[in-house]
This record gives structure tokens, C-alpha cells and sequence, in this order.
């Protein structure tokens, strides 16, 4: 049996290295991930899929607002930041912790936002489950989140589950300014 000195190990967040803050980064947005996972399941279960999807979309309109205006604050971003605003502030979710995305400037009024891995779908597909199908949900989140951003954004969801019509990507978001 190894022995392991507790005293060798940090004993705060403030002792930590840049890679461990990073590394302790990426286990707190899993963790998050992993309770919106289970707290959707138990709703699910005792309500069934619709209600828990119905439940589902209200609470991500409460969160996203919150998560981008604390995004906003952290990177002081100004109110209506636009493109620029949106693509940094996409970078900085707790999601691009744990699934690999590509934020996409087209012009000065369009950005694709392409979510290139997805834990929840993939682990759905691991255990050759259907897709969740997230595109309501990722609606009303995205459009809020990106609306929160600058007022002036639309939202469009060109592929997600259940109408996935990208194959490269788990889903596809479309903003434009108005």
C-alpha cells in the first residue's frame, strides 16, 4: 500500500498551479454538468420526458441570463458588445471547458457557433441511447445567453438534436445582429 503525505498536497485553491487551477476548472464544470444531468433525471422520471424538457427550458432561462452577465462583468464587457463581445464571451461558458466548440466571426453581424463534441450526447451515444433532444432547450439558452450579450441579437439554430442536419458537429447556432 502507497502511502500518500495529505500535507504535500495543497491545502487551498490559492496553492494551486496553473495547471491545477486548470485541471480543477475542467472537474467543477463536469461536476455542474453531471448535476444538471441527474437533477434532469429525476425530473424526468417522476414526470416524464415532456415536463422534464418543459422544466428544463425554464431553468436555463434563469441561468444563461445569470452566466452571461457574469461573464460580462468578468471580462467588462460593455452592454451591446456585439460580434466581438458575443465570440469572447462564448470562450468563456462553463460548457468550452468540457466539449471542444468553434466560435466562427463571418461578418460584422454573424457568428456560427459550432459545438463540435458534447458530453451529454456523447455519453447518451456511448450507451447506445437516442440523442437528447436539446434544440427547445438550446433555443431559449442561447438566445438568452446571446440576447443578455447585446439586445440587438437573433438566435437560429441551423442543427441540433433531434433535427441534426450537420454531420461534422453536434450542433450549430446561427447569431446575427439586427
Amino acid at each position: 500500500m502507497v502511502m500518500v503525505n495529505i500535507m504535500e498536497k495543497p491545502q487551498s485553491i490559492e496553492e494551486l498551479n496553473r495547471e491545477e487551477l486548470l485541471e480543477l476548472l475542467k472537474i467543477y464544470a463536469k461536476n455542474w454538468l453531471a448535476h444538471d444531468g441527474c437533477w434532469f433525471l429525476s425530473v424526468e422520471e417522476k414526470h416524464g420526458i415532456e415536463e422534464a424538457i418543459d422544466i428544463d427550458r425554464e431553468s436555463w432561462r434563469k441561468f444563461t441570463v445569470i452566466e452571461a452577465k457574469r461573464i460580462m462583468e468578468f471580462l467588462k464587457l460593455p452592454v451591446r458588445s456585439g460580434i466581438e463581445g458575443l465570440a469572447n464571451a462564448l470562450k468563456f461558458r462553463l460548457y468550452s471547458t468540457i466539449n471542444n466548440d468553434r466560435v466562427e466571426i463571418i461578418d460584422d453581424n454573424t457568428l456560427l457557433y459550432n459545438v463540435q463534441t458534447c458530453r451529454v450526447q456523447g455519453a447518451r451515444r456511448k450507451k447506445n441511447l437516442a440523442d437528447f433532444p436539446c434544440k427547445s432547450v438550446g433555443i431559449v439558452e442561447y438566445s438568452l445567453f446571446a440576447e443578455t450579450i447585446d439586445d440587438r441579437f437573433k438566435c437560429e439554430c441551423l442543427s441540433c438534436p433531434p433535427e441534426i442536419t450537420d454531420g461534422e458537429n453536434y450542433c450549430v447556432w446561427r447569431f446575427s445582429l439586427d
